[in-house]
């Protein structure tokens, strides 16, 4: 009776939940890509400016699942279509059937993709090394309604990746011109910079004129501080001369804060939760002096953030020179998870806002719930520690500390952890 009377409080507590997509779904499939493509911040900002941003008036959905007896396999289906649907309208449907031979490691896997669109099979493989840094990966339109581009014919490429350095070449086997390669690309880490080249041969005829070409090569430069976990902030800022005819600025950025949190029915021991803030921009200019269209503007600068309050509420924004966005997420940790999605557009050249919808409905990405101390030693799930050392004053926000400063991540959950070192 007395050890009931005299025992003591339970230890305070900091809420640290998920993000709502981690890691993103275009890294699974980032082994088919340059490593041009995806660096210097271009994954990060794509599912910045895309990811929960319904099309106006139109209602998607996406069903994303894995059996429980084969966590190997899984399938992503996706429908969209205008809300005020009328038969001679066309709705979009697809699916992704995709077998993975590790599940810790996403690099060597194949996939069939089905569409109603022009693309009604495909299949897409890889395989990938990391005790020798080797990769070839091959996507092949095995059903088309015509075959116009060399492109449909299939692709092959092969990747050598390390965490400084990647390079690597596509090429088509089957095609009818004698183009080689289809790309090729050279990226190397530096510290914190990163540079690399890219060279796609879309312009000149003649012998040797297509690598002479300065329109088809591409260069860029990137300074980043962090690491792709999201329970760490990092910052991206990027320069890149598109095809020697558009320059691109961009710069992104993850932030990791605390709050008091002011919910009433949570525990009194809960004393502060973990908020995420996404904040990146994108400015295009037209550098040469070719003739475009009037409708197109020569300079462009889209901006979009986003605020995740807690495990179930995330709030997007975006502008653009045409329309500006602002879209509300709900999701609930069901297994499957269940997320509903609004997004308002305000179009600024005919002045009228419209609205589109989403649903998805997921078990292959299963994110933990943690509870952990507020100076930010990062726990296994199931696993709760003292906070010490810590007094709670008003506009106190310290970021991630301790293991997560250091680089350990081997206790996270495999979701939370960064990426695999290769670039």
């Amino acid at each position: 009776m007395g050890n009931w009377v005299n025992k003591e409080p339970p230890p305070p507590m900091v809420l640290v939940p998920p993000l709502f997509d981690f890691p993103p779904l275009a890294a699974r499939t980032r082994m088919l890509e340059s490593s041009y493509n995806l660096l210097f911040g271009k994954l990060a900002l794509k599912c910045l400016f895309e990811d929960y941003f319904e099309e106006a008036r139109h209602f998607s959905t996406r069903i994303m699942l894995k059996p429980i007896d084969d966590p190997h396999v899984d399938l992503i289906a996706t429908v969209s279509c205008p809300v005020d649907y009328k038969p001679e309208e066309k709705i979009v449907g697809n699916a992704l059937f995709r077998w993975q031979s590790d599940l810790d490691d996403s690099h060597t896997f194949m996939d069939l993709f089905v569409s109603n669109s022009d693309r009604i099979l495909q299949m897409r493989s890889s395989a990938y090394y990391p005790k020798y840094g080797l990769g070839a990966f091959g996507i092949f339109p095995l059903l088309l309604k015509k075959r116009v581009s060399s492109e449909d014919y299939g692709v092959l490429g092969l990747r050598y990746g390390s965490g400084n350095l990647s390079f690597g070449a596509t090429f088509m086997p089957l095609s009818l011109k004698d183009e080689c390669p289809k790309s090729a690309w050279l990226v190397s880490k530096m510290g914190r910079l990163t540079a690399g080249v890219q060279y796609e041969p879309e312009y000149g005829i003649k012998d040797g004129a297509k690598y002479k070409n300065l329109r088809n090569w591409s260069c860029a430069i990137g300074y980043g501080v962090g690491s792709s976990s999201p329970l760490s902030p990092s910052f991206n800022f990027g320069l890149e001369l598109n095809k020697s005819s558009q320059f691109i600025a961009s710069f992104y950025q993850h932030v990791v804060v605390q709050r008091r949190v002011k919910n009433p029915l949570e525990e009194d021991e809960i004393v502060g939760i973990t908020n995420y803030i996404d904040f990146g921009f994108e400015l295009k200019t037209r550098v040469d002096d070719a003739k475009i269209s009037n409708d197109i503007p020569e300079s462009t600068l889209q901006v979009a953030a986003s605020w995740q309050a807690n495990k179930n509420l995330l709030l997007k924004g975006k502008v653009g020179p045409l329309s500006s966005t602002v879209s509300l997420a709900f999701k609930s940790w069901w297994k499957p998870s269940f997320t509903f999605n609004i997004s308002a557009t305000r179009d600024r050249i005919f002045g009228k806002t419209a609205c589109g919808f989403g649903i998805r409905v997921e078990n292959i990405r299963e994110a933990s719930y943690q509870r952990a101390d507020p100076n930010f030693v990062m726990l296994t799930p199931s696993k709760e520690h003292l906070a010490e050392g810590l007094v709670w004053k008003s506009g106190n926000r310290p970021m991630l500390q301790s293991d997560v400063k250091a680089g350990n991540f081997d206790d996270l959950p495999r979701e939370l952890r960064p990426f695999e070192k290769i670039l």
